[in-house]
């Protein structure tokens, strides 16, 4: 069965632990699913069945979009409630001074992922070294913040929305932003809303051409040729300049690429249910 849909993950279970419950509900054995949550973190999961896990990189999921309460004055090594060491008395902030540090980090900024995170680390996940009491250090890198609004905050404990690119960790810039304030900070919840146009609908099936943010292409010689995955010659494409393309015949999906005069499939025979 191939299937595309967003399930909801809750608060407290892992990804992989969240996937084997749907595929028992579903009777499936080959599914897969798209931007890990920590058990910290509740929201949208992407999930597909059977050939639709194939799907998953070409899917346009950005801007991801979460909400997100962080404790003012609260330390955890984990930058959420799993591990709090400790917790400081301070007095509020004023809302300018809320709004000044939320517009300092649209755009593209550079920091550190949690050391309790999925990242890894000469093979090992680093949120396991962490725990193991191993030292290590985890490269910068780079999220692109397209809009940060702040929603409540009732001291010490302010809540927001952010959309940020793919691979980004809201726990640092939650800690981050306590920082520019002066004080640590930890996330005490974790939502994930959406994924690009990836929203919530009681796990509504969804068809994956909506998502592919891929041009069609059409093939002027044999149809059989793609669907029976046959050398593919650059000359007989509508459009031969260089790049990912979709070809759709029926209920049948391919993605080929064309580079100079290389054609190659990159996915081939997906039926579309």
């Amino acid at each position: 069965m191939n299937k595309l849909f967003v399930a909801y993950k809750p608060k407290g279970v892992s990804s992989n632990f969240f996937l084997r419950g749907i595929k028992r509900r579903y009777g499936v054995k080959k599914a897969g699913f798209s931007g890990t949550l920590d058990p910290f973190a509740t929201g949208v999961l992407i999930v597909a069945f059977g050939q639709y896990t194939k799907l998953f990189r070409f899917l346009k999921k950005t801007p991801k979009r979460y909400r997100a309460t962080l404790w003012i004055g609260a330390y955890s090594p984990t930058l959420d409630t799993e591990k709090i060491e400790s917790v400081k008395s301070l007095a509020p902030f004023s809302k300018q001074s809320i709004e000044i540090v939320a517009k300092s980090f649209l755009g593209e900024i550079e920091y550190l992922p949690p050391k309790y995170s999925a990242k890894r680390v000469d093979g090992r996940r680093a949120y396991d070294l962490a725990r193991d009491g191993v030292e290590f250090e985890l490269k910068k890198i780079k999220s692109t913040i397209y809009d940060f609004e702040i929603l409540h905050y009732f001291h010490p404990f302010l809540t927001f929305e952010i959309s940020i690119s793919e691979g980004g960790y809201i726990r640092s810039i939650g800690y981050m932003f306590a920082k520019k304030l002066g004080f640590d900070g930890a996330l005490s919840s974790l939502e994930r809303l959406s994924e690009g146009d990836f929203k919530f609908e009681d796990e509504k099936k969804l068809n994956p051409l909506d998502f592919l943010p891929i041009s069609e292409n059409r093939y002027l010689g044999d149809i059989e040729d793609i669907e029976l995955g046959r050398k593919l010659d650059k000359n007989m494409f509508e459009n031969q300049k260089n790049g990912i393309y979709k070809f759709v015949n029926k209920k049948y999906l391919a993605l080929i690429e064309i580079r100079d005069d290389e054609v190659k499939y990159l996915l081939n025979k997906v039926k579309l249910c």
